[in-house]
């Protein structure tokens, strides 16, 4: 994978010769990522589609995939910062080519439809700022009453297995808040490079998360982990045996979606193998 100085060095090249934008040149890079996952052990043939959903404050557009036939649990993955894209289409097939359920949702439908980012991972985070800030623990817990029963009402779900959720980035705190808007039906969580897990709000992720009956995931960036030290010892203190939680050695905040600038292939199959473990344990 290109790092962000070499791919900003051969947009500018493309622009100057009238071959390409900046959005198409986004859309080039998450063409090729497939490629850099490595393939399925034995994988089920799935079924994709792009779908709408209803909330109370717009329509969403997501991302479905499910294996082609028989029911499968269902999963509902939140984006980082940089939203639904080729990549996380990508994680969300290779996820339901494991035997699962996946809806990949637009976090940021409310202003704008996917993409959201016209250079996926490599896109200027500061672009990107408002549209994350604009989302608070009202929106996620809206987003989740209404994703988690959509989920539900899928025919290719297994209704009598527990659901799992999973974030990058910003999503992490949504996945958690998800647990906690749908305690009934998710069984297990999965944080990747999560930010604002724990705050000093009366509804900080982490205590919400508490009350459920969930079993946790969490991956934590070496660099994250410097900037907050504390964090993994709160979160372990406050959601204590339900939860695995693991300081990556060596990763960077993003280590795991693979258009990421800090894309770490053998650190993000390790994440990967983790959430695999977890979903099997706790998804019955």
């Amino acid at each position: 994978m290109c790092d962000q100085d070499h791919s900003e060095k051969e947009l500018l090249e493309l622009e100057a010769k009238g071959q390409i934008t900046r959005r198409q040149f986004g859309v080039m890079l998450g063409a090729g990522v497939a490629m850099m996952l490595p393939p399925v052990q034995n994988p089920v043939k799935v079924t994709e589609s792009e779908v709408t959903i209803k909330t109370p404050d717009g329509n969403a557009d997501a991302y479905f995939v499910h294996p082609a036939t028989g029911t499968a649990p269902g999963v509902l993955v939140w984006p980082d910062i940089f939203g639904l894209r080729p990549a996380f289409r990508t994680m969300g097939k290779r996820l339901a080519e494991s035997g699962y359920s996946v809806l990949v949702v637009n976090p940021f439908y409310r202003v704008q439809k996917a993409p959201t980012a016209p250079q996926g991972g490599a896109t200027p985070i500061q672009g990107m700022l408002p549209l994350m800030q604009a989302l608070t623990t009202a929106t996620h817990m809206t987003d989740a009453k209404a994703f988690v029963p959509w989920l539900d009402q899928q025919t290719p779900v297994a209704k009598n297995r527990k659901m799992g959720t999973q974030g990058y980035c910003m999503g992490g705190p949504i996945a958690f808040h998800t647990a906690s808007a749908a305690p009934d039906r998710i069984g297990a969580v999965g944080s990747f490079h999560g930010g604002g897990l724990v705050t000093t709000m009366p509804d900080s992720p982490h205590l919400l998360a508490a009350k459920t009956k969930a079993q946790f995931l969490i991956a934590i960036a070496a660099n994250d982990d410097m900037s907050r030290p504390t964090e993994k010892t709160v979160l372990k203190d406050t959601l204590g045996a339900a939860a695995e939680i693991e300081v990556y050695a060596g990763a960077q905040h993003g280590w795991c979606p693979p258009d990421s600038t800090v894309y770490n292939q053998a650190l993000a199959e390790k994440a990967w193998t983790g959430l695999l473990a977890l979903y099997k344990k706790a998804l019955v």
